[in-house]
């Protein structure tokens, strides 16, 4: 239970994160000097879709990793690396810094497939349903807590002196999403425990990676390191030595690390995956994280642009209507989605989230305006009360739509393929979504 109150808590600390980006990213976007005013969504979908394609192009990579040295080293790595990533990204001025800033966050950030694994290492067959249910509703709370960082602590006047325009004034949320993550790399470190078998028999972290150092500095300083000069007396040392000596001194030989990695866990084989409801599951697993990411990447976009493109919405109501969005995913996950889950079936409750997709995504563009719009403008209705009911309503159904799409879709990869590797295989496959974002905005948005 310990060990699952971790894993939310880390969960929860990036999500908060990586949340905090979108009710600010557009207007961020239109400050840039490269940014033509009638094009900011293509440059958002640029910054995006930069994070996207390094994340999709390293996410197996911390996945083979993590089998080697262990999740908890994987998680603290991505964590503090990605917390400085938020600092940097704070001072972005121009749009490839930002592109650039987005792109290594990408790379050092595979934490939510690891923490996914770790929780079905961490579960069985009486408990994982539960466990895995309950993780949107941490998204839920990310989805709260992160929209509020990002949309309230803009700060578009100079704190020190008011009455001059700051000059970083998406600093201070990224600041705070760098706090929450140091944070978590505190707790992780502390608290977390390594759920992978066949690391758990390694040295402690702190002696591998102590180790580590120690490797490297003889490998780049010293003229013939020590591992090569027990390697030369190993000739003469007796067989009574033991087996484990002997073995010590053929790795230390060839220059590997000693006692930093284990052999690497259960491989991803072709069986596993080359069946037909895996790859169909995958195939449409796909298309689901393209609509939902895509929503989640042009709503803000579409928020934020003038009329008729947009709905003319500043950073503080962009992120209150995606706190909003949060809320209703804990909700719906507490008290509905276990019980039509029941009713349903995992497969049929996945089918509803696609179908509802469609249905959020046909009634966007008729949400209203503001202002009662001229003639022609399409909206359902036109005022600001009408304006949040329609955003309420549509934000509603795709939250729902995500929700019960995501914990099905999970329960279905770990009930159709028994490889821990499959999951991490899963979320390679989620981060094509926001590729084509770019392609999706409107040229005038």
């Amino acid at each position: 239970m310990r060990q699952m109150a971790v894993l939310a808590f880390i969960a929860l600390c990036e999500q908060t994160a990586l949340n905090s980006i979108s009710p600010y990213l557009p207007e961020m976007a239109s400050t840039f000097p490269e940014v033509n005013a009638g094009q900011v969504g293509v440059y958002v979908g640029t910054i995006a879709s930069a994070f996207a394609l390094s994340q999709m192009l390293t996410g197996l990579f911390w996945g083979w990793l993590s089998d080697r040295i262990g999740r908890k080293p994987v998680i603290l790595c991505g964590t503090i690396l990605t917390a400085a990533c938020f600092v940097a990204f704070g001072f972005c001025k121009t749009l490839w810094q930002a592109v650039l800033v987005q792109a290594m966050m990408g790379i050092v950030n595979g934490n939510q497939g690891v923490v996914s694994t770790c929780l079905g290492e961490i579960t069985d067959r009486s408990n994982q349903s539960k466990a895995f249910t309950y993780l949107p509703v941490i998204y839920g709370l990310g989805g709260i807590t992160g929209p509020i960082v990002g949309g309230l602590l803009v700060m578009k006047n100079n704190p020190f002196k008011p009455s001059q325009p700051n000059p970083y004034p998406y600093l201070l949320p990224n600041l705070l999403s760098a706090a929450v993550l140091v944070v978590d790399f505190v707790v992780t470190a502390i608290f977390m425990e390594e759920s992978l078998e066949e690391v758990q028999n390694l040295p402690p972290l702190g002696k591998r990676v102590s180790s580590l150092f120690s490797w490297l500095w003889q490998f780049t300083s010293s003229h013939r390191p020590t591992y090569l000069r027990r390697g030369s007396k190993k000739a003469g040392v007796s067989r009574r030595a033991g087996s484990e000596n002997e073995e010590s001194d053929d790795e230390s030989a060839d220059g590997a690390m000693p006692h930093f990695m284990a052999n690497g866990a259960e491989e991803l084989k072709r069986k596993d995956i080359l069946n037909r409801d895996t790859i169909l599951l995958l195939l449409t697993y796909l298309i689901f994280q393209l609509s939902n990411i895509s929503f989640n990447s042009l709503y803000p976009i579409f928020a934020q642009a003038d009329p008729p493109t947009g709905r003319d919405l500043d950073p503080e109501e962009i992120g209150l209507s995606l706190a909003f969005a949060g809320v209703v995913t804990i909700l719906f996950q507490v008290g509905v989605f276990g019980k039509l889950r029941d009713k349903m079936g995992n497969r049929w409750a996945y089918r509803a989230g696609l179908g509802l997709f469609v249905i959020a995504y046909v009634l966007m563009p008729f949400v209203g305006y503001k202002k009662v719009p001229e003639e022609g403008e399409p909206a359902m209705g036109s005022g600001l009360g009408w304006l949040w009911a329609e955003i309420g309503i549509v934000l509603l159904i795709k939250t729902v739509a995500a929700v019960g799409g995501l914990t099905s879709a999970l329960l279905l990869v770990i009930k159709s393929c028994h490889s821990r590797s499959l999951l991490m295989l899963t979320n390679y496959r989620s981060q094509i979504h926001l590729l084509t974002t770019v392609y999706w905005v409107p040229s005038t948005a």
